[in-house]
């Protein structure tokens, strides 16, 4: 063979075993990129402070345990029901506390198991707006909300409502008090500390 002909095999044989090389990644990285995505339902970041409570919607994910893994709602007695582990008590702790005692309760079955707990849907942390607004109803708390921002996400107030008397109904301690809201003067970056961050349970009547 001439060495023409021999660097002319040699080139070929590079090319060839690098095209190899790249078609064996390739599936293997796809299928891990498929494998992560499969396994990682969606949930929402709860705020710091965050507790779950009744109506919440959390996602208890065992790894190489389907069977015990799924959605559950917290009942209004704070409880949720597993496969195999049956009731446990929720509310009132945070998703790496109610993780632990999944674990723990888990271990009596299945050899180190490994649990991940997500909320997907924080139906305890809810405001409430009602009256001349886009959208009322009731709004899950997912971050820090001011009052502008609710009624914002409620479609903003209507043209015939009285934005000058807006309030804001809280209960604390078991006494109601009402907080007014000006929606106009806010608008105008006027006495902004109306502009109160919500808390769960408040109610913004648009009147």
């Amino acid at each position: 063979m001439s060495f023409r002909g021999f660097l002319a095999f040699a080139t070929l044989l590079v090319c060839a075993t690098t095209l190899s090389a790249q078609g064996n990644r390739a599936p293997a990285a796809g299928a891990n990129a498929a494998s992560v995505q499969a396994t990682a339902p969606e949930g929402v970041a709860p705020l710091a402070d965050y507790k779950i409570g009744a109506d919440d919607v959390l996602s208890i994910v065992f790894w190489r345990e389907k069977d015990l893994s799924g959605d559950v709602t917290v009942r209004p007695d704070g409880k949720i029901t597993l496969p195999l582990l049956n009731e446990l008590d929720a509310a009132g702790l945070t998703p790496e506390q109610l993780r632990e005692k999944v674990r723990a309760s888990a271990g009596k079955f299945v050899q180190d198991p490994e649990v991940t707990v997500l909320v997907k849907t924080m139906n305890s942390r809810r405001v409430f707006i009602t009256g001349q607004v886009g959208k009322p109803g009731a709004y899950p708390l997912m971050g820090a909300t001011t009052v502008l921002q609710l009624i914002a996400m409620a479609g903003g107030v209507s043209e015939y409502a009285d934005a000058e008397n807006i309030s804001v109904m809280r209960t604390e301690n078991g006494k109601a008090t009402a907080l007014r809201f000006n929606y106009k003067d806010v608008s105008k970056r006027k006495k902004l500390e109306q502009n109160v961050e919500l808390k769960p349970g408040d109610t913004v009547i648009v009147p």
